[in-house]
Order: C-alpha cells, then structure tokens, then sequence
C-alpha cells in the first residue's frame, strides 16, 4: 500500500477530506430530495462502519472484537455490539431487475438474436415453424423457464426498456438501464456507483493493479456544444457497452462450468454537464 499518509497517524490527508467532501455534495442532494435525513444517514454510516471494520480489516483472519471495532471506527462499543448482532438487509437484486439484466445481455451480445449491422433484431413473442428464434425462447434460455415471457415483457414495456410492434418485441435504445422505475434505476445507482468507487479508492491507495478510471472534461463550452457531445458520448459509450457485452457473455459461457469462475466484473461509462457556474453538483 502506497498512501500520501500514514492511514495510522488518525490525520488523514487534506486532500482527501477535499475529495470526500466534493462526493459528499451530489449524495447529500440526493438525500434530501428524497427527505433522508441527517439522523437516517449517520444509522446507516454507523452500521457500515461497523460491518466494514469487521469483514475488511482483520488481523490474521481473527474474528474482531467490539473493543477493536470501536477502536477502528470511534462507534461506541454498546452499539457496536447491537449492530453486529443485528440481521443485515439482503442487498441482492430484484428478481426481474437480475433476470432482465441476463436477458438483455444474451439479446445484445448472441448472434442469432442480431441482424445484419449487429444490432438486436426485432424479435416474434413465440416460435414459428420456419424460425426457432422468439422472445419467448429468449427468456427460457436464459431463465430456464423460472419466470414466463409474458410477466418480463409486461415489466419491460413498463419501464420503456422495450415494446410491441407487428407482434415482435422491440428492444429501446439504451437498454442496458430503464429510464422509468425508480427501484430498478436504484438498485444500479447503488450497484454501478458502489464498484466505481471501489475501482477509484483501490487506485489512490496506491495497489496494483490499478484499475482504468479516465474522463475527458473541458469547462469553457458553449450550450449546444455540450448537447452534440452528449449525443457523441451516447453514441460511443453504447458501442462500447455491446462490444463488452459481447465478448463478456462469450467469456462466461466458456468460464461458468469451471471451478475458477468466481470472479465478477463491471465495466460502466459515464457522462455528465453542467454549467461551470454551478457549484451544487
């Protein structure tokens, strides 16, 4: 570990409290936009805090003590020892959200359900006798019939990530996210900014190796400057996605019946503007 500072000195550096306090700013709107408040927040840090003491900073793979944890953290050891001893909230995704992230995948990035640019075709809701390709089959390969077709369309034509048209499925532009269902869009809110933060903090601290973590940002923009290269960054960040897709989901189906298989991984794209007088970003 590679830090400005020494992490034991109880001083961290300036110039991360300054970083901590830029990514405070966006959060804290969120916050209170959604009326979570000061007190909820310091629950939830007080918690984290804890779970995070006790399952990343180990001596020896010991199981820590409240004493330490209340060491590592400044959480006094009354509610150290009430938040351990609580149940955790399960973090796994919604069932549609996770079964239709693997369902756009397989779409996006299989051949048979591509035209002739590579792009997804439009797709009948069931089989014909001439071509085996449909939505329904789509969904029972990649569900394995868990959850019938019908129930994912309808939650799809719901959050605009696809819709009916000459009675084939048509998938949206952009549909790796919903633009409707604000729990769906929550949960990869979390899920997205979670990893980009694990990728960001690993790379100051110095490890190896590092992860890619780049941005191209200019202040002194016109308007309609910013809207065309916001089309560009749509644009280039989607076919960036389906490239990933692709050649993520050909990787798993080669790696998901071996014994190494459990590692996970998450590529994302960004893109982001405001006026460079407006500091409440």
């Amino acid at each position: 570990m590679q830090d400005a500072q020494d992490p034991n000195t109880g001083n961290p550096p300036t110039a991360l409290v300054t970083a901590i306090e830029r990514i405070l700013r966006p959060l804290v709107k969120l916050l209170l936009s959604y009326q979570l408040t000061y007190p909820q927040l310091i629950r939830m840090l007080k918690s984290t805090y804890v779970e995070v003491a006790e399952d990343q900073f180990k001596v020896n793979k010991k199981r820590q003590s409240d004493s330490r944890i209340h060491l590592l953290t400044g959480v006094h050891r009354k509610d150290v020892k009430r938040l351990r001893d609580e149940t955790r909230q399960d973090q796994a995704a919604p069932p549609l959200v996770s079964a239709g992230a693997q369902i756009i995948g397989h779409w996006l990035g299989t051949g048979e359900y591509l035209d002739g640019l590579g792009k997804p075709r439009p797709l009948p809701l069931r089989p014909s006798a001439t071509d085996g390709v449909s939505f329904e089959s789509l969904v029972e390969t990649v569900c394995k019939q868990d959850i019938r077709p019908r129930v994912i369309l309808d939650e799809w034509i719901r959050l605009g990530i696809a819709h009916e048209e000459n009675e084939h499925v048509v998938i949206n532009t952009g549909a790796f996210t919903p633009d409707k269902g604000f729990d769906e869009k929550a949960f990869f809110f979390g899920k997205n900014t979670q990893d980009h933060i694990n990728a960001a903090s690993h790379n100051l601290r110095g490890l190896k190796p590092s992860y890619f973590d780049r941005s191209v940002y200019y202040d002194n923009l016109t308007e309609s400057s910013v809207e065309e290269l916001s089309e560009l960054a749509d644009s280039l960040g989607m076919q960036a996605l389906t490239q990933m897709n692709k050649q993520a989901l050909q990787r798993q189906n080669e790696d998901k019946n071996t014994a190494e298989a459990s590692f996970r991984m998450n590529f994302g794209i960004f893109n982001f503007n405001s006026s460079s007088h407006d500091e409440s970003e």
